[in-house]
């Protein structure tokens, strides 16, 4: 068996834990042998393969494991530096985020139009989705594809339009897959995002939304909680304004029912997550104070900032989380092949038993024989 296919059945969700069952694949063909409780050792089966198929899968085995402890390691390291990159750009994200909800309030008041604050009816919705680059990470891609398919559906109960913004490697190749999908961009990412990145999809959005060929954009991605939870969350991009102020045509909201915003903050130097509604208030900043520009030429030069610096974050935090669902995969796939190999280990160390003991009587009998 190839080591290529046997990470991906001892990487699987299910841990091996059931040691009843020990499957040996050698070539086309594959083995099946019910082996009994160590305490029942007198009625343990004949396994219908040679000691050399079972040193072949040992040896396998062992190798495999060897890889997925190198990815696991690895994953460890990238991780540790996504999840620092994550919390390092949470206070300015925070900060940003407040002064231009009391900027954009005061605008409103002044009755100053700014394009990306535009509220108008919502005809057509682009979502941006974040996908991983790489597979053997447990569910993470899965989950994030699964969010947005629910979305579009939820959006076309709504008599709305959309479109994709796809932006990684899985995510490409699973749209490619299903052109009933409206995905009209695909963006490849690579090692750890930089604002060089961002920019090209806020490049995008920006377009789009200014143009008015969508009236909403949102953001799909996996929410880093931890190095053993992630969630997928969908966060309005544009227009900046209070949560459910965004309506279609006929006054409905189309926000969707789980989109809030996550105000993530690091407290005595460990992760946390505080679960907030999306209000548009501001308590970093007093209603009464004055500016000294525009509030509208403010919105202008920061709302670039905003775009590039959300859709940053949302890339730090999907990187994150991918880097800890792979090492949390490769833990198990490392798991799981310790326990295979120790249960192939005593299969083997059986029947070699088993071999010598049947070779000895047998000489016993040859020598009585001559007797």
């Amino acid at each position: 068996m190839s080591h290529l296919k046997l990470l991906s059945w001892i990487s699987s969700e299910q841990p091996f834990h059931n040691t009843n069952h020990i499957f040996v694949q050698h070539h086309s063909r594959l083995f099946k042998s019910n082996i009994s409780h160590p305490s029942n050792s007198s009625n343990f089966p004949t396994i219908n393969c040679t000691l050399r198929d079972l040193r072949q899968r040992i040896d396998s085995v062992t190798n495999t494991q060897k890889i997925t402890e190198a990815m696991k390691l690895v994953s460890a390291a990238k991780v540790r530096r996504a999840q620092e990159a994550v919390v390092n750009s949470r206070p300015f994200s925070e900060s940003l985020i407040d002064v231009l909800y009391s900027i954009n309030q005061q605008a409103q008041l002044d009755d100053v139009d700014t394009p990306l604050t535009n509220i108008r009816p919502v005809k057509k919705v682009a979502l941006v989705v974040i996908t991983g680059e790489r597979g053997l990470c447990g569910g993470f891609n899965k989950f994030i594809l699964r969010k947005a398919e629910a979305r579009i559906a939820e959006l076309k109960n709504l008599g709305l339009d959309y479109t994709v913004i796809s932006v990684g490697k899985k995510g490409n190749s699973y749209l490619v897959k299903r052109p009933w999908i409206s995905a009209d961009r695909f963006i490849k990412g690579g090692g750890f995002p930089t604002a060089k990145d961002s920019q090209v999809i806020a490049d995008d959005v920006f377009s789009l939304f200014v143009s008015e060929e969508v009236d909403k954009v949102e953001l799909l991605y996996t929410k880093f909680v931890s190095l053993i939870k992630s969630k997928p969350v969908i966060h309005t991009l544009l227009p900046l304004s209070a949560k459910g102020e965004i309506r279609d045509e006929n006054g409905n909201s189309v926000d969707a029912s789980e989109d809030e915003f996550f105000r993530l903050t690091s407290k005595e130097g460990k992760l946390a997550v505080e679960w907030d509604k999306t209000t548009g208030t501001s308590d970093g900043i007093l209603p009464n104070m004055e500016f000294e520009q525009d509030p509208a030429q403010i919105l202008d030069a920061l709302m670039p900032l905003y775009l590039n610096n959300q859709i940053l974050r949302a890339l730090q935090e999907s990187l994150a989380s991918e880097l800890a669902a792979r090492m949390n995969a490769m833990s198990n796939a490392t798991d799981n092949a310790i326990d295979l190999k120790k249960s192939l280990s005593n299969v083997y160390n059986r029947e070699r038993q088993s071999k010598i003991t049947t070779e000895i009587l047998e000489i016993v009998a040859g020598a009585e024989a001559l007797l």
